[in-house]
């Protein structure tokens, strides 16, 4: 099922935490944030606010910190 982003809370290279939110999604009228498993970093953020996704597509890349 498609589902729509709706906003999208870090940018690349920004330090992230576990269970923080990365982005919100809407699907049949009801919004989910998806977040972080790991403490780290945004690699590289593969869509935009207003684009529709699946499972399929990668949403964000994270990096392990060093």
């Amino acid at each position: 099922m498609p589902r729509k982003l709706i906003k999208i809370d870090v940018s690349e290279k920004e330090e992230v935490r576990k269970n923080q939110t990365l982005v919100v999604v809407e699907a049949m009228k009801m919004e989910n944030e998806i977040k972080s498993t790991i403490d780290g970093y945004v690699k590289k953020i593969f869509v935009s606010a207003g684009d529709l996704v699946d499972s399929e597509k990668p949403l964000i890349e994270l990096g392990i910190k060093e």
